[in-house]
């Protein structure tokens, strides 16, 4: 038995501290026997002492012990992202129902956020497996022109992008200005706005 004390979700591998001492294991997602459960620091895990191909010492058929799931503090945060994601679609949705808003704004909401999702997903399979990766910039820029539901359902879902503070503080950014757009669309200075994009 032992601890994760180091875990890069990005790149889908960490180290085992064992509990007995001794120099950390290296472990990979792969050997986790359960893919239901996201690994984490401070997960106590059992595990198999195995090597690799060029004799190395890894972890094999992980399993977390105790039942021990992904940090509170990690479910309340993808909760959140979950319910705003959600919820800002719906509220979208019963503005078009309302004829506050044009059926297309609701059409840019959702396929921009599919392919923000899209991305997300090829950007972590790139972190993975080293290769060529999307800029943020160009994630950032899906969020603002109205991908940020998709981009926040990733996150949490592929846990992609889930722990570096300086892309979330700008990725939320992008929700404020592309909220603040759309509430600008729905007052009367944004009536223009709304009859080019075909509001009648």
């Amino acid at each position: 038995m032992g601890k994760i004390t180091s875990w890069k979700d990005e790149q889908g591998f960490g180290f085992i501290t064992p509990n007995g001492g001794g120099p950390a294991v290296f472990v990979h997602v792969t050997s986790f026997s359960s893919r239901r459960i996201r690994p984490a620091e401070d997960m106590l895990v059992t595990y198999e002492l195995d090597t690799n191909e060029q004799g190395q010492r890894r972890a094999g058929q992980v399993a977390v012990a105790h039942g021990r799931a992904a940090r509170p503090a990690a479910l309340a945060t993808g909760t959140c992202a979950i319910a705003v994601a959600g919820g800002f679609l719906a509220l979208v949705a019963m503005l078009v129902f309302a004829g506050k808003l044009p059926r297309l704004v609701f059409g840019l909401y959702l396929g921009l956020s599919a392919v923000a999702f899209v991305a997300y997903a090829l950007d972590k399979s790139a972190a993975r497996h080293n290769r060529w990766r999307t800029r943020e910039s160009t994630l950032h820029m899906l969020g603002l022109f109205g991908g940020w539901p998709g981009a926040l359902l990733a996150r949490h879902l592929l846990r992609h992008k889930s722990k570096k503070e300086a892309f979330r503080t700008v990725l939320w950014g992008t929700v404020v200005i592309n909220c603040g757009a759309l509430a600008w669309l729905l007052t009367p200075w944004g009536a223009t706005g709304l009859l080019l994009l075909g509001a009648g």
